[in-house]
């Protein structure tokens, strides 16, 4: 969008599994609309699809421009899940496409650990744990990422929503069977939500979003640790597995900060009591504190950032990379204001 200003703007987006959030302001102002879509972005053999993105993007933007001022739109910050692994594609169409479409001169990629990083802490040494269907933990020492876990609930997310969604039914089967481990109370939740134990199989191996599916009996896990000593084991083990993949992550120097973000952690005190024991063991140099914002506010502070000049967080060719588009706005493209 260029034209006649009324001062320097950022885009700010977070993709996700929900869909698209997307934020218009500028560093001076803040956040000025937003809109969201609940469509995913694609992915396909080419990993995250640019064209689909801009597709979900456009009508988004533009309906933003009856809530804002003029804004001539000069950075955009693109927040995505799957971005360190599916990203190739989007890395390198999206910042040309952003640039003729809207007519930014800056592009900065992030994974979606990362905008939660900065959501949650902001431009500051320390360590997060980002938690909801999946779990990550990513640092930084303002020198380079470190990240831990965050490989899928076939081969990690210890401690997630799905990995302590599956540990309640084979608790729940356990008992089932007879077997030792078993949790009585996870059964009879497990066949008010499944139905019966013996068709769970059937229930869950076939469906394609088996992973949300395995999370959202995660609550129900919660529910019962209260008088159930293996649903409080199972959360036990989960707030080890973040503590362990928080140790891996953190800076080992100073006091750094430490905060934990995403939708598992509003399971409340079943949860959190246990991952502040596990962490005040792990990391006793560490302050622990709330996490300020979410994803989408990580990219706002990015893209706020990157209207004044270099980012202060380490870029990274799999996690943060600012990039200048090598096109401008098209004739009749990015003429309008937001």
């Amino acid at each position: 969008m260029t034209g006649a200003s009324g001062g320097s703007g950022f885009l700010a987006v977070d993709s996700g599994g929900s869909g698209l959030r997307v934020v218009v302001g500028t560093a001076e102002r803040g956040p000025l609309a937003r809109r969201a879509s609940t469509e995913p972005v694609r992915t396909g053999d080419r990993g995250i699809d640019p064209e689909h993105f801009m597709a979900q993007l456009v009508p988004l933007v533009s309906a933003l421009t009856t809530e804002a001022g003029p804004v001539r739109l000069t950075a955009a910050v693109v927040g995505a899940t799957g971005l360190a692994s599916l990203g190739d594609a989007l890395r390198a169409e999206l910042p040309d496409a952003l640039a003729r479409r809207f007519g930014v001169r800056r592009v900065a990629l992030a994974a979606d650990a990362v905008t939660a990083y900065v959501g949650a802490l902001g431009p500051r040494p320390g360590a997060v744990i980002a938690g909801g269907t999946g779990l990550i933990a990513i640092g930084t020492d303002l020198a380079g990422w470190r990240r831990a876990d965050g490989w899928g609930h076939l081969l990690g997310d210890c401690g997630g929503g799905a990995w302590i969604g599956r540990a309640g039914l084979e608790a729940a089967l356990r008992a089932h069977d007879g077997r030792e481990g078993g949790s009585a109370r996870l059964l009879a939740c497990a066949e008010e939500v499944f139905g019966p134990a013996a068709g769970l199989p059937g229930a869950l191996y076939p469906r394609p979003d088996r992973p949300a599916v395995l999370a959202s009996f995660a609550p129900r896990v919660a529910a019962c640790a209260d008088g159930d000593p293996v649903a409080a084991g199972i959360l036990r083990a989960a707030a080890r597995h973040m503590a362990d993949s928080a140790a891996a992550v953190c800076p080992t120097g100073g006091a750094p900060r430490l905060a934990a973000t995403g939708g598992l952690f509003k399971m409340g005190d079943p949860l959190l009591v246990p991952l502040d024991e596990e962490l005040a063991k792990r990391l006793p140099h560490a302050r622990r504190v709330p996490a300020e914002g979410d994803p989408l506010h990580g990219s706002v502070r990015l893209a706020a950032e990157l209207t004044a000049g270099p980012l202060t967080l380490p870029g990274d060719e799999a996690m943060l990379c600012v990039t200048t588009p090598c096109v401008t706005a098209q004739s009749g493209e990015g003429d309008d204001h937001v």
